[in-house]
């Protein structure tokens, strides 16, 4: 072997080590905190979570406003018509409340420290009105059976035990919303905290 060749894989070999060694020391440039990130992650899927609810939250208590001033306007009226039209509301307040419940579940089991209690408050919330609304779309579906089998006296008497439901769910779907949106607002807080503490590096 001539001393050329053997300076060539002598550079060779010191060319490959160095190689590895950049290798072994280079990160992605999105993985150079990979703590901060999954902290980040965790804030965001917080905040969106109860956002998300505080939104649905408050379209759930405008449907069972809704329904609960249709069950009023057909206050002295019977018909299978208008019981129909009734429950058609309340059903679609029950659906709102259904889907805010869910969400209030979820942002419960991802809330931060700071907002769990009152996330866990909206979730109760949100759990009360949903059987609220369900209770009165059950009595929206027996005052149409009511309106159409009945006497007109059994038939007033379903009608208005379905109105002093619909209000009942229109209650506690407000106290819902109410609930959300201080879990969000909480939520928000926290972020904003959290944002502004000193990144810890872990150097002395």
């Amino acid at each position: 072997m001539t001393s050329s060749t053997l300076r060539t894989l002598v550079a060779s070999a010191a060319f490959a080590i160095g190689a590895c060694a950049f290798a072994a020391d280079y990160t992605a440039p999105g993985q150079l905190s990979p703590p901060e990130s999954a902290a980040q992650k965790t804030l965001d899927a917080a905040g969106r979570a109860a956002r998300d609810t505080e939104k649905a939250a408050r379209k759930a208590a405008d449907a069972a406003k809704a329904a609960a001033e249709r069950g009023k306007a057909n206050t002295g009226k019977v018909s299978r018509a208008l019981a129909e039209g009734i429950r058609r509301a309340a059903r679609k307040a029950a659906e709102a409340s259904t889907r805010v419940e869910e969400k209030a579940t979820a942002s419960a089991a991802k809330a931060l420290d700071e907002s769990r209690e009152a996330a866990r408050k909206a979730q109760e919330e949100t759990a009360k009105a949903a059987a609220a609304s369900r209770e009165a779309l059950a009595k929206a579906e027996e005052s149409v059976s009511r309106a159409s089998q009945a006497s007109k006296e059994e038939a007033e008497k379903a009608a208005q035990a379905t109105r002093e439901a619909l209000d009942k769910a229109e209650e506690a779907a407000r106290s819902a919303a109410q609930s959300a949106a201080d879990a969000s607002a909480r939520t928000l807080e926290a972020m904003k905290k959290r944002a502004t503490r000193p990144v810890d590096t872990g150097k002395k």
